[in-house]
């Protein structure tokens, strides 16, 4: 498959025809049932293939030599800088004989771990910007012994879920054993200071960016041995595609999670106190979702969903840890629960219409507090280990940057820790919510923020983001990007859109399978209610929306391309008949079910499937897909695939573009200049094709 660069000339008529690079059409076609299904850029899925390659390259030089012709994109990156460069300080966190936390001195591309001994003295413990030179290592997580003394800590090269974990001497600060390599979709977890469980896949056969891997083993790493003689603990008869082990804080027993989509899990325990002790059942099947929050001797509680949708926290005796022998210790309520514990207690945080609600409760269940939280948003954290007397929550919502406060867990009081310096008044935006009427008559609650005094006339420039998946809640946080855009006169509306967890499980499975279409409907809805009330118009209404968000903003924008100026999908799920037979996407198909599972499944999602939707001769909105050449969990292909077909069959002017970044993965671990470039680079493209020629920031 050969590709031809075709640079285009760009001036300042943004209705010029773009001259895209070729992409040559294969003569693949699939048999689903009794239908032929053709997929004629197959081709592009090879991830090694120099032939994948040149198109990528040749599609990055259109992609920014569209970009490099917009007026205002430097004075939009000036701006952008200038804001992000602030001290960020993470909550404190003690280990062994040393307190740690993150910081980042404002434009650093990754945060630097620091410590303080007993002393005061502060010293640099870990610095992930020396890791690589072009900022593309990260860190991915990392666990100390349970005395503080060692250290195994996970790195992240471009972007990979594909983990590397280094073994360290937490005191001298040196590495003390062979690295651990092929790690994937796992924590560390100690056992006392003798070695860590870790969680991994076969190497898979062919391309480590796209083969699939569901065959998930927990492992434990004994330090002084090699990796080959690792003991596989879980995984080896029951196969599973995800599985994770955890120890509890008082080094007494091994916590085992098994799971073969992401909702509903198998729970395990192991008495790590008597040798050779069997693995023990809790849960055998994958209907609900469970996981063991803390344990009193043999007293465990245990945070679930089972007959309880919102979620809540029951007890049971580690002897008959059955589910017919739980019992309440906080009854579900009508708002969503996601429990933490810390100081001795167990903190309550309730999600009600997506903001935050906390209560601490005693180890009796007896309700001690309401806390206080210093505005409507949302507030995070509340966890530590039970010496603790202080922990630390975090606070923030659309225009409150977040900051961090300290909780004394006796007398309830907080007090701020940590207050960014951001050069953004508050003072100036207002966020408030909003509930508006989806197609089939479900209130759906939104979040529109915006500068003060907006006059409702119909051109304010509007980013609508979605996501409407997997139990994932959006709820209000603080972000530069948006503050930027908010700053140049655009309004940021969010959507709690069906599919997502802002109403427990029943919401989220009113958007999943056969009721996918709920969740798009929900988004159009939002943008009907938004040009309605005329806060914008279909000429200034730009969709947004990454990795199942990219999936919405694909099915939204081939349902209805009139509705929107620009279209922003990101990392998007955009092939639906092929996405499980990547990496570990088969794990998907509680929410979107597969091709495979019956002829009325499979008609059902070829009819949102975006790269299956696009249609010859329609006028598409502007449109700009983004994604990661080494994107291992939605793979690239889908992007690629998905700008093919919108480069072949759109008709107009509008652009239709793919923006690749170069040794890069789904998002985590981004350094912050790549993460600043490709938020200007989506502000700037957005802004210029709704015929915005000038920013306040440029003038």
């Amino acid at each position: 498959m050969a590709v031809t660069s075709a640079m285009a000339t760009f001036g300042q008529n943004k209705n010029e025809k773009i001259t895209y690079p070729t992409t040559n059409k294969g003569t693949t076609v699939d048999a689903y049932f009794d239908a032929k299904v053709p997929d004629p850029y197959r081709w592009l899925e090879d991830d090694k293939s120099a032939e994948t390659g040149a198109w990528v390259k040749a599609q990055n030089e259109v992609t920014y030599g569209y970009l490099n012709q917009i007026p205002f994109r430097d004075a939009l990156k000036a701006r952008m800088e200038k804001l992000w460069n602030y001290e960020k300080i993470g909550a404190p966190f003690k280990e062994g004989n040393f307190t740690y936390y993150y910081k980042n001195n404002g434009l650093q591309n990754q945060s630097v771990l620091y410590r303080k001994d007993a002393k005061g003295t502060e010293t640099v413990f870990l610095d992930p910007n020396t890791f690589s030179k072009d900022g593309t290592t990260s860190l991915g997580g990392l666990d100390f012994s349970k005395d503080g003394s060692k250290v195994a800590y996970a790195i992240s090269e471009g972007g990979s879920d594909w983990r590397k974990v280094i073994i360290m001497d937490a005191i001298t600060n040196t590495i003390i054993e062979d690295t651990i390599v092929d790690v994937k979709f796992s924590g560390v977890s100690w056992r006392g200071n003798e070695g860590f469980y870790y969680s991994s896949y076969d190497k898979p056969k062919g391309s480590e960016l796209s083969a699939k891997t569901d065959e998930h083993k927990l492992y434990f790493h004994k330090l002084g041995t090699a990796q080959k003689d690792d003991q596989i603990i879980f995984g080896a008869d029951q196969k599973r595609r995800y599985v994770g082990g955890g120890v509890t804080e008082d080094d007494r027993y091994l916590v085992i999670s098994a799971a073969n989509s992401t909702y509903g899990n198998e729970l395990y325990i192991k008495d790590l106190t008597k040798p050779n002790s069997p693995i023990v059942t809790i849960v055998d099947n994958f209907k609900s979702d469970n996981s063991i929050i803390e344990n009193e001797g043999g007293k465990l509680f245990i945070e679930t969903d089972l007959n309880a949708p919102n979620k809540r926290i029951v007890t049971v005796d580690i002897k008959n840890p059955k589910p017919e022998n739980w019992k309440d210790f906080i009854p579900e309520t009508e708002n969503v629960l996601s429990p933490s514990t810390g100081g001795g207690y167990f903190f309550a945080n309730y999600m009600k219409d997506a903001v935050s609600l906390v209560k601490q409760y005693d180890y009796t269940g007896k309700l001690i507090r309401e806390i206080k939280l210093p505005g409507v948003g949302t507030a995070g954290g509340f966890g530590g280990k039970k010496k603790e007397k202080n922990l630390y929550f975090s606070f923030t919502n659309y225009i409150t940057p977040g900051s961090i406060f300290s909780l004394d867990t006796q007398t309830g009081t907080s007090v701020v820790y940590e207050k960014p310096k951001v050069d953004f008044n508050t003072d100036l935006y207002e966020s408030k919510q909003v509930f508006y009427t989806s197609k089939d008559g479900t209130k759906i609650p939104m979040i529109i923020t915006h500068k003060k005094g907006l006059k409702l006339d119909g051109t304010n420039p509007t980013m609508l983001y979605g996501y409407g998946g997997f139990n994932v809640s959006l709820t209000p946080s603080f972000s530069i990007a948006n503050a930027i855009w908010m700053e140049n006169g655009g309004v940021y509306a969010v959507p709690n859109l069906r599919g997502g967890g802002e109403y427990g499980k029943k919401w989220h499975d009113a958007g999943t399978k056969m009721q996918k279409q709920n969740v798009f409907d929900d988004f159009i809805a939002a943008a009907e209610y938004l040009i309605a009330q005329k806060y914008t118009s279909s000429q200034y209404l730009a969709i947004r929306g990454g990795s199942n968000g990219g999936l919405l903003v694909g099915a939204t924008m081939t349902q209805r391309p009139e509705l929107m100026k620009v279209a922003l999908p990101a990392v998007g799920v955009m092939d639906m008949l092929r996405y499980h037979t990547f990496t570990a996407g088969a794990g998907w198909a509680y929410d979107y079910g597969t091709a495979q599972d019956s002829k009325e499944m499979f008609s059902y999602i070829q009819r949102y499937s975006p790269v299956h939707n696009v249609k010859t001769g329609t006028q598409y909105p502007a449109t700009m897909v983004t994604t990661g050449d080494h994107d291992d969990r939605v793979v690239p292909a889908h992007s690629f695939k998905f700008a093919a077909e919108l480069q072949e069959k759109q008709a107009g002017t509008n652009p239709t573009l793919i923006r690749i970044d170069i040794n890069a993965g789904h998002g985590a671990g981004k350094s912050v200049a790549a993460t600043i470039q490709e938020n200007v680079d989506i502000q700037a493209f957005t802004l210029y094709n709704m015929g915005i020629m000038t920013i306040p920031a440029s003038k």
